[in-house]
C-alpha cells in the first residue's frame, strides 16, 4: 500500500518544531511504504530539495504559497471560515491532492490546516493535529485586546468545530502529547484520538560529537539584533563533552544562558520579551551571565531586546554549538502546546533545563529538569545551577539518560504501524 504524505510545509530540512516532527514522521513511513508527498513551500529553497531527502520518496509535489495573511483574512471573514484554513486555501493544491489520490491506498495528513483537502470519501486517513490549534487561538484571546480579542475568539470558536467535524470522519486523530489528546477530548472531539509524541536522535545531539565552534556574533560586534557578545567556541574535555561552564574567549565566568526557537513564532517571541526585560535582571544580581536567543527570522520585537547582555544570533548552521557552549537553557514559554523540542534537544545535549510549566508539560523528564513559574523563581532556579555546576552538570547528564530511555524516535512512532497497517 502506498500513501500520501500532505504536510502544510516541506518536511525539510528537519530545523524548526513541525519540520522535526514530520521529517521523522515521513522517514519513518518511507522505509515501510512507498510515500507520496505533497506540500507546501516556504521559500525558494523548498524547490531544490536534496536527493538525500527526496530519494526516500516515491514521489513528491512542491507548490508555492503565497497568501497573504491580510487577504486570508479577508477571505476568511467573508466565507465565515477560520483564517488557519483560507491561508493555505489553493486550487493548486487541491488540483495536486486529487490527482494522487486514487493512486494510494492511504494518507497520513500533516497539521489541521491540509485536512480542507480530504474529501469525504478518501482512502483511510490518519490526521496528525499535533497540538489542538483552536485552544492555541484561545490563550491568544486571553491576552487580546479590542478587536484582535475578537479575531481571536473567532478563529478558536470556528476552527475548533473543524478540527471536531476532521476527527469525526478520520481513522485516527493524533497528538503530540497525551495532555493535548486529553484536551481534544475534553472539547468534544468524537472518533479515535491518540497521542504519538515525538522523539529525539540522541546521536546527532550528543554533547560527545564535536560541534561547530560558534563564531556568530564575532567579538564586539554591534548592529540591528545583534548585540554585543564574546565570540563563543565549545570546549571539550578529553572525555569529549562540554565542561559544566565551558570557557568560553572573553567570558571569564561568566554564565551562558540560551534559548533555541523560531523567533518569529509569537510564543516564543513572548518568552524571550520577559526572560530578557523581567529575569535576566535579577539572575544579573548574582551573575554577569549573558542570554542568548538563539534562532532564524528574529522579529523587529525579538532584535530590540539586543544589547551588551543579549545577543540575537538570527540563522544559526548548527544550534548544536550554541547549547553545548550553555550553562543553562532556558524555556521560558507561558503559552505552548505539545512537546517542546528545544527541550528535548537541550536534555539530550546533556544540558541543564528551566523550563515554564508550558513548556515542560507533555515531557515525561522524570525531574531532570528544573520547573519555574514567576519571573524570580526562574532567576532562582537559573541563579542556583549557575552557582553549583557540578550539580548542573549532573542534572543534565541525568536528563540526557532519560531522554535516551524514553524518546527514541522509532519507539515513539511505532504505534503508526497498526494505524496505518505497515511492516518494517
Amino acid at each position: 500500500m502506498s500513501l500520501l504524505f500532505l504536510a502544510h510545509r516541506v518536511p525539510f530540512p528537519p530545523d524548526r518544531g513541525d519540520k522535526i516532527r514530520s521529517f521523522h514522521i515521513l522517514q519513518y513511513l518511507a522505509k515501510r511504504t512507498p510515500v507520496h508527498l505533497v506540500a507546501f513551500a516556504d521559500d525558494e529553497a523548498d524547490f531544490d530539495l536534496p536527493a538525500v531527502f527526496t530519494e526516500m520518496l516515491a514521489g513528491f509535489t512542491i507548490l508555492r504559497r503565497d497568501k497573504s495573511q491580510k487577504r486570508a483574512a479577508i477571505e476568511a471573514l467573508a466565507a465565515g471560515k477560520p483564517v488557519s484554513l483560507t491561508a493555505f486555501a489553493s486550487p493548486a493544491m487541491q488540483a495536486a491532492v486529487d490527482r494522487i489520490l486514487p493512486k494510494v491506498g492511504g494518507v497520513y495528513c500533516f497539521s489541521g490546516q491540509m485536512a480542507q483537502y480530504l474529501p469525504v470519501d478518501a482512502p483511510p486517513v490518519v490526521m496528525d493535529f499535533v497540538d489542538v490549534d483552536s485552544a492555541k487561538f484561545a490563550g491568544f484571546a486571553d491576552d487580546a485586546r479590542g478587536p484582535m480579542r475578537w479575531m481571536m475568539r473567532r478563529e478558536a470558536r470556528l476552527l475548533g468545530a473543524f478540527e471536531r467535524e476532521i476527527a469525526a470522519r478520520v481513522s485516527a486523530s493524533l497528538f503530540v502529547s497525551e495532555a493535548e489528546a486529553a484536551l481534544f477530548r475534553k472539547g468534544g472531539a468524537g472518533g479515535r484520538v491518540l497521542a504519538v509524541e515525538n522523539g529525539i536522535d540522541s546521536a546527532k545531539f550528543d554533547p560527545a560529537v564535536a560541534t561547530t565552534p560558534l563564531s556568530s556574533p564575532l567579538p564586539e560586534r554591534e548592529g540591528p539584533g545583534v548585540g554585543r557578545f564574546p565570540q563563543a567556541q565549545t570546549v571539550l574535555t578529553q572525555a569529549g563533552r562540554p565542561t559544566p561552564n565551558p570557557s568560553l574567549p572573553g567570558r571569564g565566568a561568566e554564565g551562558l544562558i540560551v534559548f533555541t526557537g523560531q523567533m518569529d513564532y509569537r510564543p516564543n517571541i513572548d518568552a524571550v520579551t520577559w526572560f530578557a526585560r523581567d529575569i535576566l535582571p535579577l539572575i544579573r544580581q548574582r551573575h554577569p551571565a549573558y542570554f542568548a536567543i538563539v534562532g532564524r527570522a528574529p522579529t523587529p520585537a525579538v532584535q530590540s531586546l539586543a544589547g551588551d547582555h543579549v545577543t540575537v544570533t538570527g540563522a544559526v548552521d548548527d544550534v548544536r554549538g550554541w547549547l553545548a557552549a550553555a550553562d543553562v537553557c532556558v524555556a521560558p514559554l507561558k503559552l505552548a502546546r505539545g512537546i517542546q523540542n528545544k527541550v528535548l534537544e537541550a536534555m539530550a545535549m546533556a544540558r541543564p533545563v528551566v523550563a515554564s510549566a508550558a513548556a515542560a508539560e507533555g515531557i515525561d523528564h522524570a525531574d531532570t529538569i528544573r520547573v519555574a513559574g514567576t519571573a524570580q523563581d526562574f532567576a532562582d532556579q537559573v541563579i542556583a545551577l549557575l552557582d553549583a555546576p557540578d550539580c548542573a552538570s549532573a542534572l543534565g547528564a541525568a536528563a540526557r539518560a532519560q531522554v535516551i530511555r524514553r524518546y527514541g524516535w522509532d519507539a515513539r512512532l511505532a504505534p503508526l504501524d497498526a494505524l496505518l497497517g505497515l511492516t518494517a
